[in-house]
């Protein structure tokens, strides 16, 4: 099998898919694909339906008590003008940028490659008839079951993959292929064995409206605001360590709105606080709501990762570890990505790790898209990188 063909045309054809109103029709594409190529069993579950999402696709081959998924989500952000093709469909663009190729198109960077790539080696891993067969590395439990997922609604809160979980989808490993490249050295692969999550907050603060003439009749609510501001400055950030590694959050306040007319004091003002979590710790926000008519509220929360499992992440280390080397040895286009060496790093970005992660599944994050490639008008991949990456899913499938 040409693997470099593969995974570029694979890609293509997936990223060429609309799935920013709707990410039903990429579902059809991969739900078909895995029949015809596979023997798995595929099913495709409800998430979303009723927004036309057209549910997630998962697939499983092999039986056992331990199971390993390889997961992706085939929605997008909306596109560009410019990637988008009078009749509808995606522009989808190869270039070879410096001896490296790249694909561009809305999706490629964030995920549909690393789809791409995890279904191809869904498709070629080798399974052992029982886990005994399997020789594990560094002491991660043998996994005899593997499961490809690709989820509806990542980008608007892990709704494929809070629907799945409430349904039972409960793997004890799991690869998610959001992107991991770039972070230790420039083109390097890397695994990231946590991530910050995300919680989105309002802070309204409620006073007596009056008329301006006469500020000692009400209670300014922008004053009130302003010392619930004031209190969110001086908060600690959250601080904790994964494996050796520094994971620190943050709070800040993004927006504030309040007041009616330039003569009346303001009865209400709100404000909007972006805060990076970190696994097991949490901002205190009790200073604050002790203030007098200030409260705060919760609009969303996307949970951060930690993996619980040293062994299994060593053994997906040990896999990118591979894949480089196996890039090294086979490239004749001087591939300077191949020249580093994968770590264990942290991803600042919310995923849907974090919600499998908190439904008890040790996951890592391990993709091809690095700083700066996703949600941009200029979004693209690496099929270099995604070869790297394709052979990193295969060789943890047929290791741990």
């Amino acid at each position: 099998m040409d693997v470099d063909a593969a995974v570029a045309d694979l890609t293509r054809e997936l990223v060429s898919i609309p799935s920013h109103e709707s990410e039903a029709a990429a579902g059809d594409f991969v739900e078909d694909w895995l029949r015809e190529h596979t023997d798995a069993t595929v099913t495709r579950d409800d998430a979303g339906t009723g927004e036309g999402r057209g549910g997630n696709v998962l697939a499983r081959k092999g039986s056992g008590d331990t199971s390993l998924a390889l997961v992706g989500h085939h929605d997008v952000v909306p596109p560009d003008g410019s990637q988008i093709t009078d009749e509808g469909s995606y522009v989808v663009e190869e270039r070879d940028e410096d001896g490296e190729r790249r694909l561009y198109g809305r999706g490629s960077a964030d995920m549909k490659g690393a789809v791409a790539a995890a279904m191809l080696a869904f498709r070629d891993a080798e399974l052992p008839e029982t886990s005994g067969d399997r020789a594990t590395s560094g002491g991660a439990d043998p996994v005899d079951e593997l499961v490809f997922a690709s989820f509806v609604g990542e980008e608007v809160g892990g709704v494929g993959a809070r629907h799945a979980i409430d349904e039972g989808f409960a793997p004890e490993y799991a690869v998610v292929g959001e992107g991991s490249t770039g972070y230790s050295a420039p083109g390097v692969t890397d695994v990231a064995v946590a991530h910050k999550g995300r919680r989105g907050s309002t802070i309204v603060a409620e006073g007596n409206a009056a008329h301006a003439s006469e500020p000692e009749a009400g209670e300014n609510a922008i004053y009130r605001i302003t010392d619930a501001i004031d209190v969110v400055r001086e908060l600690d950030f959250p601080e904790t360590a994964v494996m050796g590694h520094r994971v620190a959050g943050s709070i800040a306040v993004t927006e504030i709105e309040g007041g009616s007319a330039w003569n009346v004091i303001p009865e209400r003002c709100t404000a909007t606080v972006d805060e990076r979590t970190v696994p097991g710790e949490r901002v205190d926000t009790d200073a604050v709501t002790d203030l007098a008519g200030v409260s705060w509220t919760v609009d969303q929360d996307l949970p951060p990762m930690r993996c619980d499992d040293a062994a299994f992440a060593d053994a997906v280390l040990a896999a990118a570890r591979d894949a480089h080397e196996l890039a090294r040895a086979g490239s004749d286009r001087g591939d300077a990505a191949s020249d580093g060496e994968p770590e264990h790093v942290v991803k600042p970005h919310a995923t849907d790790a974090g919600w499998l992660a908190r439904a008890g599944t040790t996951c890592v994050v391990c993709g091809p898209a690095q700083p700066g490639e996703a949600h941009t008008a200029t979004e693209s991949v690496s099929l270099d990188v995604l070869e790297r990456c394709y052979e990193t899913y295969r060789g943890v499938a047929e290791r741990v």
